[in-house]
């Protein structure tokens, strides 16, 4: 049998019914209903989306957003150790406890190179590789791991999804027409007959917006319609892979200069409790900037 992407959409879905099941029975959390409803609602999406009518799909994340708008999420119990036995397990463990993060990418980039499953399927062969990993070098049993992903999803809220969302933004956008707005008012300013300045225009562009939309994804779709493929692929001839993966990488510059990718630049601002909210972001553009420039580089070297 091979491994596809609905297998890994079956094993996101069964972990989401599981955190909203132990978000129902948490007693500690006293928004435990409207959690657990919130991620029951999102793991259904993952476990039947493809048999479920889109109606009836479109009215679930309705009540969700309702009970994100409502502050109906909450934090409960999760048998968190104390910050005295998560030192001592630091100092235990040094650097190892970095390997089970180290492996996610590394299956990913070997799955994605070497078979034909892709590389969201390798995401998701990586992740479970690495749970495995840290089950082996911990100790601990798959309960610790699946209370602390429960931890970590319920402090991010409704902004997990975000993704999502704004992806299928980029979708709708894409379906309108934007992208062929956008291309004539590229042409229109850009000297095209130059690979160097329609190189800088799908960069900057994605980078620009991408800060519109607040995510990468949801800008690819436009973007690369509208300037990356006419101009930089087809008119000058550019490698697509080459271009297309810089491109998207040009976009995550952006990511790191806007408030509106939240669940990059807002959270953890918020998670930190730190007193300038955009102080995540204000770090990040002297990283930002000169990525973009080098991405810019990248592309016209690389690309053609």
């Amino acid at each position: 049998m091979k491994i596809t992407l609905d297998h890994m959409y079956v094993v996101t879905g069964l972990l989401l019914m599981v955190f909203a099941l132990r978000s129902f029975l948490d007693k500690n959390n006293a928004k435990r209903v409207g959690t657990a409803v919130f991620w029951a609602l999102y793991g259904v999406t993952f476990l039947f989306g493809k048999i479920i009518p889109d109606g009836i799909i479109g009215g679930m994340v309705v009540l969700m957003a309702v009970i994100a708008s409502c502050k109906g999420l909450g934090s409960g119990f999760y048998g968190e150790a104390s910050k005295e036995e998560k030192t001592r397990e630091a100092k235990k463990f040094g650097n190892r406890l970095f390997l089970p993060t180290l492996i996610i990418p590394v299956v990913t980039f070997l799955v994605a190179k070497f078979t034909s499953l892709g590389a969201l399927v390798g995401l998701g062969l990586g992740s479970i590789a690495g749970l495995i990993a840290v089950v082996l070098l911990t100790g601990n049993g798959i309960g610790t791991a699946v209370n602390e992903g429960r931890r970590l999803i319920d402090a991010i809220g409704w902004a997990v999804i975000l993704s999502q969302f704004l992806a299928a933004l980029g979708f709708l956008f894409d379906k309108a027409g934007v992208g062929g707005v956008i291309a004539q008012m590229v042409s229109s300013v850009v000297p095209t007959g130059s690979a160097l300045a329609t190189v800088i225009a799908y960069c900057v562009g994605m980078a620009l917006f991408t800060m519109i939309m607040g995510n990468a994804f949801a800008a690819f779709a436009v973007i690369t319609t509208g300037i990356g493929i006419p101009l930089v692929i087809v008119m000058h001839g550019a490698n697509p892979a080459i271009a297309g993966v810089i491109g998207m990488l040009s976009g995550y510059c952006g990511t790191l200069m806007t408030p509106m990718a939240a669940n990059f630049n807002v959270v953890p601002a918020a998670l930190l409790e730190m007193e300038d909210k955009n102080g995540v972001i204000k770090a990040q553009i002297a990283t930002a900037v000169p990525m973009l420039c080098v991405n810019i580089a990248l592309m016209y070297f690389l690309a053609f």
